[in-house]
């Protein structure tokens, strides 16, 4: 594969997770999924915290929750820098996002996140995302209280 196949492949990658994300942050799992094909050994690291979870989940509750949950907003994808070897591509990114998320009014629920693809059989699978909201710098004390579980959800 050349460099130009690879930037290609990569700049793909970015439009379709750009459409993607928007389809999440509105509420819409069929089409999310639909568009971000999940590997069978798909990671998760949330970006509320807690424990990475493995596979992903396409259910009908999960359809539901996601519905309920996320009401509509936008999302700008700002790619940081991103990588591509073989069949494999890491894209290292911001969600620039302004949601409704219930029940909480609108406002920004941006999001660092790191994303890693794999091609199988042409196709792009995502095999791991983690993401967190620390897309300002924090001080010394509020990551100390984060880092000894001060903020922990019951």
């Amino acid at each position: 594969m050349t460099d130009e196949d690879h930037r290609e492949g990569v700049a793909g990658l970015v439009e379709l997770w750009s459409a993607a994300a928007r389809a999440y942050v509105n509420g819409d799992l069929p089409t999310y999924a639909g568009l971000a094909r999940h590997g069978e050994d798909y990671t998760l690291m949330p970006p509320y915290g807690g424990e990475p979870r493995r596979g992903f989940d396409g259910s009908d509750e999960a359809a539901q929750w996601l519905a309920r949950t996320f009401l509509g907003g936008d999302t700008d994808v700002e790619v940081f820098q991103t990588y591509a070897s073989g069949d494999l591509a890491v894209l290292v990114a911001f969600e620039r996002q302004q949601a409704t998320v219930a029940p909480l009014p609108r406002q920004d629920w941006s999001l660092r996140v790191t994303l890693v693809f794999r091609r199988e059989d042409g196709a792009w699978r995502l095999v791991h995302r983690h993401a967190d909201p620390l897309t300002r710098p924090i001080g010394p004390a509020l990551f100390a209280e984060i880092a000894r579980g001060d903020h922990a959800a019951p």
